[in-house]
């Protein structure tokens, strides 16, 4: 557990679902009702074409393999950043430019972010973000890779077009640029030391 200002940062767990679970349902499932699982595969256990997306979501956070810090904001859910292994989280956007391109491939990488509609704007995010990388410290640490978007000087864009952040949010949490894949997203990376060291 991590304060940050007035907040704490929570790893998503079976206990925390709960509150993550109320945030996603209060989006009515965000973005069309993903419930954050557009980026995970199928396990060994857990088939996405069998379940709906909470049920989906709940069965990887049951068997270990589905990873968030969770901002809270006293009992509620404010925001979230999703963060795993590439086996967990496979289904990047421009998957085959990424990995064309991929010398050194991560342990780690980060794909979303959501924040509570009530709550935007105000740091959440990138608090989520600090939160995602104590949390990966603590797993032992490791390279980080991400794919925010470049977003042209003084553009503003939707919340839903910038799912997984900004490169400007990114560089000043420490992420070096390496190139750009698609249109407007880039790919980042950090080296995170473990907590011990």
């Amino acid at each position: 557990m991590v304060t940050t200002t007035s907040h704490v940062i929570k790893p998503l767990t079976p206990e925390t679902f709960p509150a993550w679970l109320a945030l996603a349902q209060k989006h009515n499932g965000v973005w069309g009702g993903c419930y954050c699982s557009y980026f995970h595969g199928d396990t060994e256990h857990t088939a996405k074409g069998d379940y709906d997306g909470p049920t989906f979501k709940q069965r990887l956070v049951a068997e270990g393999v589905a990873h968030a810090a969770l901002v809270f904001d006293g009992e509620d859910a404010i925001a979230w950043c999703e963060y795993g292994s590439p086996a967990e989280l496979p289904g990047i956007y421009h998957r085959k430019q990424y990995d064309a391109g991929e010398a050194n491939p991560a342990p780690w990488r980060i794909t979303c972010f959501f924040v509570d509609r009530d709550h935007r704007r105000s740091g959440v995010a990138r608090e989520a973000l600090e939160g995602a990388l104590h949390l990966i410290a603590q797993a032992g640490g490791g390279e980080v890779v991400s794919f925010p978007n470049e977003l042209a000087e003084g553009k503003r864009t939707s919340a839903s077009f910038l799912h997984n952040g900004t490169r400007a949010m990114f560089e000043k949490a420490g992420f070096t640029f390496e190139r750009h894949i698609g249109k407007s997203k880039t790919v980042m990376r950090k080296t995170v030391p473990p907590a011990h060291a």
